[in-house]
């Protein structure tokens, strides 16, 4: 689904950036414009002003206000709000792609959430954007060695965000995780760029492996509320798995599975199901499921 509005500026986000002019312009574009929608809100619900100007009105840049927004969703009487802030710093400064994905993964919300009409939507409210971002982090302590702070902040996003993410999971640029809650990724598993992951989704094992065991799912692809995808097996780039689908074998790209277990119902489609995100399957007949175990 594209929209009017935001989608050249969610186009631009999706884009590769390098350090190029083309990024800073983006970069300022969509800091400007979430600095206007932030006063536009105050203006809207003075009420909620200490959270308009902490989150955003009063913070230095983008990437500033992310990384406070989310800290202060995640602290706790045993980690506090600076602490979150100077591991998100640090990890940028090590990691820039780390940066580079936040921006892609908010305009994925963007252009791909029909509820969404805002940038600052995602930004201050949808738990599936703070939680990929504490992810990010979480992966990054991982591969740091730290590996209790990535532990902890994956405790604490569950207990938050209703998501849980192993941290040494490993994911790409532009994910969208719609509603998120109930979201399960085992520790092997690897999500691509510009994925839609829905509600109540386990990329789980099998429990009969141990070592490489979760699923591998690769670009573009879309999978509906609820699907379980268990072991380690791929889905090709651009598959969609239908809701409530339990996955037990690799899906080719451009494929459309269904049932339970899950059988091929449409291959060769072309269509880039992340970004429609029907998972509805409306123009195929009822008999075409196998729901028998």
């Amino acid at each position: 689904m594209h929209r009017t509005g935001p989608s050249r500026l969610v186009l631009i986000a999706g884009s590769a950036l390098d350090g190029s002019p083309e990024e800073q312009s983006f970069s300022d574009a969509l800091w400007l414009r979430l600095r206007q929608e932030a006063r536009e809100a105050y203006a809207r619900a003075p009420m909620l002003a200490p959270l308009f100007v902490d989150s955003i009105i009063n913070q230095p840049s983008f990437e500033a206000a992310v990384f406070h927004r989310i800290a202060a969703r995640l602290k706790s009487e045993v980690v506090g709000l600076g602490v979150i802030v100077e591991a998100f710093n640090r990890a940028v400064e090590d990691n820039p792609d780390i940066a580079k994905a936040l921006r892609a993964d908010i305009a994925a919300v963007v252009e791909r959430d029909p509820a969404c009409e805002r940038f600052i939507e995602p930004f201050l409210y949808f738990k599936g954007f703070h939680a990929i971002q504490t992810h990010r982090l979480a992966n990054w302590l991982w591969g740091r060695g730290e590996r209790d702070f990535a532990l902890y902040l994956q405790s604490r996003s569950s207990d938050v965000f209703q998501t849980d993410i192993h941290p040494a999971a490993s994911f790409g640029k532009g994910v969208f995780l719609d509603h998120a809650t109930g979201l399960v990724v085992g520790e092997t598993a690897v999500v691509g760029d510009d994925v839609s992951l829905l509600q109540n989704v386990t990329l789980g094992g099998t429990g009969k492996e141990s070592g490489d065991r979760h699923p591998k799912v690769r670009q573009g692809a879309m999978i509906g509320a609820g699907a379980k995808i268990l072991g380690n097996i791929e889905v090709g780039p651009y598959a969609r798995i239908a809701a409530g689908s339990v996955v037990l074998r690799a899906v080719e790209a451009y494929s459309t599975v269904a049932g339970v277990p899950a059988k091929v119902i449409r291959t060769g489609t072309g269509a880039e199901p992340a970004e429609s995100l029907d998972q509805v399957l409306s123009d195929l007949s009822y008999e075409a499921f196998d729901y028998s175990i």
